[in-house]
């Protein structure tokens, strides 16, 4: 690695700090508002805020220039820089090993909401916002941040950093500098949060309960303020807000942005778009509803209601709960275990492998099915009407693989540690998937705080692997990414 290479993945890593630290100083006043010992949150953000500053004025003359490469290193870098300052601010609340501390703090930058608390209504409200806070920095991705508010970076190396951040199957732009989309992006994540914590709060929860479930509803992430989740207020019409909300945060954020800019709807007719509604009321309505209601004890509008919710969640991988699906059978489960596997939009908060995979895939497949019965037919396949290059088929088949050997791996480990498949399995593509609740001993109404120290590390990585799809971390482990680097 070059100094020039060095210097810039040091000052952009320096420079999104400095934004991180402006977000957690929020923390500050939530801590002043219920008496929570401001003063240890304000002595934090000026120490993290004026480390950055420092590090970035020593290296404000140098320009900023970023390969894939370099970029790949910095993401790298930032999120174990968000998982330290999630672990402080933990720590500064609680007494939490490091261990316990960096999981939590993992599993609320990555938008997985897997938690090692019990009792979560028992918690300060620092600890609270804090949680639905790193949710709600992680979900647009905190590179898109930096990338949208420092001009210092030139366009190739923005691109390279949105790239290295951003999921799919391709990166999409709709203004002509990236920056602007970065920014335009944030734009629309901030109103969807606005909207759902207002309509949070006209339903009846309360004001800091509406921005912290808006704050995890968004970002798709799953953290709540309630030990029975969305199922504690007992609220049908809050059930139903916060379906359409998770919903509209496992979509595409660029269909949004076309809509909110130009009022088109072409975003939402996009293929990937389409599979994700219809797959969504095909696991919710024909199967988990109709099964539901197939017993006599359960009303159509339960089983309607808390289907919808169940799949929308899980689906998006947010991971929040209305009732304790896993009580509801074999059937269901399976249904809802598929829903984990297929994720949300490409471009969205979500996690899990991606709609737009799934159907790159099939499309693969069925390609090859049809060459084997006509050896000669030469043809190409089109997604949305774009011709899909080899290099889209490749690096999709590559990520399944990866995806699948990850979650084969984790669930191999934890069965070797004495856990049963059904929670091994789950668990481990809870983890590597981004959903957070599993099944078994890590089911809806359960926690992760049984694992041992050494099984947190182990998950708390492979939920930053999951987050940042494979790639990016993988390639820190091959001799050739490091070769004349």
């Amino acid at each position: 690695m070059d100094l020039r290479t060095l210097k810039s993945i040091v000052k952009f890593t320096a420079g999104t700090g400095m934004a991180l630290s402006i977000l957690l100083l929020s923390l500050i006043v939530v801590a002043w508002l219920y008496d929570e010992h401001p003063m240890r949150y304000t002595l934090f953000s000026l120490l993290f805020f004026l480390c950055n500053v420092l590090v970035y004025v020593v290296l404000r003359k140098e320009d900023v220039q970023l390969d894939i490469k370099g970029s790949i290193v910095a993401v790298n870098l930032i999120w174990i820089l968000l998982g330290v300052a999630g672990t402080i601010v933990l720590k500064i609340a609680l007494p939490l090993s490091v261990s316990d501390a960096f999981f939590e703090s993992i599993s609320g930058f990555t938008t997985t909401g897997a938690t090692i608390f019990g009792d979560i209504e028992s918690l300060p409200h620092t600890v609270l916002f804090a949680r639905s806070l790193m949710h709600w920095v992680g979900g647009m991705g905190i590179i898109v941040l930096g990338v949208g508010l420092f001009s210092v970076i030139n366009p190739s190396g923005s691109m390279a950093l949105f790239k290295a951040e951003s999921t799919g199957v391709r990166s999409e732009k709709v203004t002509a500098r990236i920056k602007d989309t970065a920014l335009r992006l944030w734009g629309v994540y901030v109103a969807l949060t606005v909207v759902d914590a207002i309509a949070l709060k006209l339903a009846g929860m309360s004001f800091f309960d509406a921005i912290n479930h808006a704050f995890s509803t968004v970002s798709t992430g799953g953290f709540s303020t309630r030990n029975a989740s969305i199922g504690a207020y007992g609220s049908d019409l809050i059930v139903w807000i916060t379906t359409l909300f998770m919903l509209l945060s496992g979509i595409n954020f660029m269909a949004h942005l076309r809509f909110v800019q130009s009022g088109s709807f072409t975003g939402y007719k996009r293929e990937e778009v389409r599979l994700y509604l219809a797959l969504f009321f095909l696991l919710s309505l024909a199967l988990v509803a109709s099964y539901l209601y197939a017993h006599p004890s359960q009303t159509l509008f339960y089983a309607v209601t808390h289907a919808c919710f169940t799949v929308a969640s899980v689906m998006s991988t947010t991971g929040f709960a209305s009732v304790d699906y896993a009580q509801w059978g074999q059937m269901a489960v399976a249904v809802v275990f598929v829903a984990m596997v297929l994720g949300g939009n490409a471009g969205s908060t979500a996690g899990g492998v991606k709609t737009v995979r799934w159907i790159v895939m099939f499309k693969n497949l069925k390609e090859q099915f049809y060459k084997t019965l006509h050896p000669g037919a030469m043809s190409d396949l089109f997604l949305n009407g774009e011709r899909l290059s080899e290099s889209v088929l490749s690096s999709t088949a590559v990520f399944l693989f990866l995806f699948l050997l990850s979650v084969g791996a984790v669930s191999l480990y934890l069965f070797a540690s004495g856990y049963d498949m059904l929670t091994s399995l789950s668990t481990a593509l809870a983890c590597v998937g981004n959903v957070g609740p599993g099944f078994g001993l890590t089911g809806p109404a359960q926690n992760y705080a049984f694992f041992s120290d050494t099984q947190k590390w182990v998950l708390s990585v492979a939920m930053i692997v999951g987050r940042l799809e494979f790639f990016t971390v993988f390639l820190l482990l091959s001799p050739a990414f490091w070769k004349r680097f």
